[in-house]
This record gives C-alpha cells, structure tokens and sequence, in this order.
C-alpha cells in the first residue's frame, strides 16, 4: 500500500537543501507509484537519485513562484478584477467555495473553526467567438465579433490553515503528477509490447500450421509427426521461458529508463506560466486597457498530457465558508 510520505517537501524543502530522508523517500515514493518491480534492480536508487533531485527542484521552483493568495471574501468581490473575471458575482464565488468536496472533507474533519484556509483554486480557461453590439468610438455597431472569456470546473485543492502547509501539499501533488505522466508512458508502452506479443503467437501458430501440412521442408518422412511435434512443442516453450526471463530484466530497465527520462525533464513535463488577459467586467477579451477592462496576469499550469488549467492560491476568511457535508464526512463524523 502506497504511504504519503509525509517528510517530503517539508518545512525544510528549499531548493537545494533537501535531507537525505526527503531524497531516499522521494525515491522510493518514484518506484512505489510506477513500478514496484525497480526496487529489484541493481543499483536503481543510484540511477534514479540525480533525476528525482531535478524533479523535487522544479516542483519547489513552481510551487515557490505562485504569487500571494488572493482573499475571496464575497464583500471584496467587486474590488478584485481577477474575482470578476473567475466568478459570474460574488454569490457564484460562495456557491462554489461551499460546494466544493475537498474544502467540505477538510473543514469537517477540522478541529474547530479555522480563522482562513488557504487552497489552490483551479479553473479551465473558456474562449468563444460570438457575435453582440460594440462601440466604435461614438458609433454603436452590432452584430461586431467578439471573443469572450469565462472559467469554469471550479476545484479547491490542498486546503489547510496555513499557506506554508498548502504550499508543501502542493509540491508533493506537482512531484505526483510527473509520476503519473511516467505511469501514463509506461502503461503506453506496455500495451504496445502486448500487441507485438499477440502478433508473435499469431504467427507462430500459423507457422506450425503449415509446417504441419507438410509445406515446409522442416519434416522427413521417417520422422513420426507425433513425436516431432511434442518435441518442437517443448523446445518452443523453453525458448519462450527464456525470451521472457531477458524481456523481464529488460522490460523493467526500459521502465526505469521512462521514470528517469520524465523526471530529469521535469521542466517540460509540467510547466507554470504566465498569461496577459485584457477582459472587461461583461467577460469580452480586449486589445487595450481601460479602466473597466485591466489587464489580468493569470497563472497558467501546462501538463504534458495536454491539460492546461488557470491557477491562484486563495484565502477563505471564516465565515466565508459553509460547506455541504458529505455523507462520506458525516459518516466518519458519526463513526468517530
């Protein structure tokens, strides 16, 4: 069974200074979730070490860059441009703090009243042409082309009561990512190798087929077609034993090589940018900055696996928070 791993990414995770009990448990965290067979390699802590370190500094990295949480009290809505541009009001903004299961599941398993908890909001990016009325200067025009921005699949992760700890859930969830993108691979490249496998038996026994209808020139006419079959059988299946004894060896070298080719390349593999958006209060992007349409600079997170989502570290004030709970959370609430 997989453990979190608590140590890791702890309050001492600078970048760069890292304990060897982090490293060691990063490691082993690498083989657990992809192949648990690597640890029966020879010398695997060794060759994984230099590409888990790069990993643990990217994530440290990104994770380090996000700017200041963003207070999310519904009286400071109107204030906050970037609020406006997440959230249709300030009703939709407490709609979505309160439904959101991961903050529900936190708070009540919460001691008491937290004053803030602090999270990583995460959002899809919408883009659509439409077509509305527009000034022009003085002109008003209609049926003008118009791109608007929306967000939407609102999600909470990693909540806590203080933005370090958050911020340490964070790296660790970012070094699980890269981890499952090795898995993603790893998993691609086995179902590939299982068709190649299929194909070979395929042939194989079509080969037999017409061996043993005589079209080759593999059988004699003194053989005694029972015996020279049992034989080839047996002599078939020893191969194949030994052909999967090296496939296995080679099979978890090339899963080890797939681990250590995503981590050392951490960098592409998951990326954090920044994205300029000009969009005014009705949610219309814009070429220019007035005072109704600033310019937002959002935190843009890229997957290698395609995905791309809107990030931005926020603050819930008590108060702001009244989460539905879970029949999951009442149960455990009841069963003590």
């Amino acid at each position: 069974m997989l453990r979190l791993f608590h140590s890791i990414f702890g309050a001492t995770s600078e970048r760069g200074r890292y304990s060897e009990e982090l490293v060691q448990a990063a490691i082993e965290r690498a083989v657990a979730i992809t192949d648990a067979r690597l640890s029966a390699l020879s010398g695997y802590q060794k060759k994984l070490r230099p590409a888990v370190i790069r990993a643990i500094d990217h994530v440290v990295d990104l994770v380090d860059a996000l700017p200041p949480p963003i207070d999310v009290a519904t009286a400071g809505y109107g204030a906050d441009h970037r609020l406006i541009a997440f959230f249709a009001s300030g009703e939709h903004m407490r709609q979505v703090i309160n439904a959101d299961r991961d903050l529900a599941d936190f708070a009540v398993n919460q001691a008491g009243a937290a004053e803030q908890i602090f999270a990583l909001l995460l959002m899809e990016k919408r883009e659509k042409t439409v077509f509305g009325m527009d000034l022009e200067g003085e002109v008003l025009k209609r049926e003008v082309a118009q791109v608007t921005v929306n967000f939407a699949g609102h999600r909470l992760v990693d909540p806590a009561t203080q933005e370090s700890e958050t911020r340490r859930l964070l790296k660790r969830r970012a070094f699980d990512h890269l981890l499952t993108l090795a898995l993603g691979r790893i998993a691609a490249a086995r179902e590939e190798r299982t068709d190649l496998q299929r194909q070979h038996v395929l042939l194989r026994n079509k080969l037999k087929s017409l061996e043993s209808g005589h079209w080759s020139f593999g059988a004699s006419h003194d053989d005694n077609p029972g015996d020279r079959a049992s034989l080839e059988a047996r002599v078939e299946e020893i191969e194949t034993q030994l052909r999967a004894q090296v496939a296995d060896t080679g099979t978890l070298n090339a899963h080890l090589a797939t681990l250590i080719d995503v981590l050392a390349r951490a960098e592409e593999q998951l990326k954090a940018s920044r994205v300029n958006l000009i969009v005014d209060r009705m949610g219309i992007k814009r070429q220019q900055i007035t005072d109704t349409a600033p310019e937002l600079v959002l935190n843009e997170l890229t997957s290698a696996d395609g995905r791309s989502l809107i990030m931005s570290l926020v603050s819930i004030p008590r108060g702001e928070y009244q989460p539905r709970r879970t029949l999951f959370s009442e149960g455990q609430r009841f069963l003590g």
